[in-house]
């Protein structure tokens, strides 16, 4: 664990959510994360995929659906995983990173389609859970 986050020992742990071997078995044989994502609808990384993927094609409005979805369904994991709202979702846990892709592609299409408050409110998170995701997302 990062220095990063074992600084506030008063504070709550991290959340670690778990790997989701199948799904990454997957993609590495080469599959579609369209094709996948029906038969693992809650997977948090299938969805930021697909987000990344409307946006790069200019599919702003698919991009933030898409990252509704994985945004919410990674909510419903952290909070089946001990999470209570608050609290370090480091990005070095490589099956906490979907949820963080997702988190991020919602504040990026948010903005594009013109939400006043949402991309400032998705930033924060982002940056309270963890201050080093964002520069690993946008590489």
């Amino acid at each position: 664990m990062s220095d990063e986050f074992r600084k506030n020992l008063l504070g709550p742990e991290p959340t670690l959510l778990p790997a989701e071997s199948d799904v990454y078995q997957h993609l590495a044989l080469g599959q579609e994360a369209l094709d996948l994502v029906a038969k693992h609808p809650t997977s948090s990384l299938l969805w930021a995929i697909l987000a990344e993927e409307a946006w790069a094609e200019g599919r702003t409005i698919e991009s933030y659906a898409y990252a509704r979805v994985g945004y919410h369904r990674g909510l419903d994991s952290l909070r089946r995983n001990g999470w209570r709202g608050v609290g370090p979702i480091p990005w070095e846990h490589e099956p906490n990173r979907g949820f963080l892709r997702a988190l991020y592609a919602l504040g990026r299409a948010s903005a594009a389609i013109g939400e006043a408050e949402e991309p400032e409110r998705i930033e924060k998170f982002l940056n309270d859970s963890d201050p080093t995701a964002k520069a690993a997302i946008e590489g």
